[in-house]
């Protein structure tokens, strides 16, 4: 979930805005957990992986 559309509990404002101090904690919580191993792959990237994990198994799958 993206925190664009979070709405704040505490100052009833977007938290993507950072108006109050648990605004400003909750959306650095969530741009951290959002840098996972994949979140800086490029899509081309991810596309070419995808591309060699397929003939990984078309590979194993012809050799088995």
């Amino acid at each position: 979930m993206t925190y664009d559309r979070l709405v704040c509990a505490n100052c009833a404002a977007p938290v993507s805005e950072g108006r109050c101090p648990v605004c400003r904690a909750n959306r650095e919580r969530l741009q951290q957990q959002a840098g996972g191993m994949f979140a800086q792959l490029s899509p081309a990237m991810l596309v070419a992986l995808m591309i060699l994990l397929i003939a990984v198994g078309v590979l194993l799958h012809q050799a088995a």
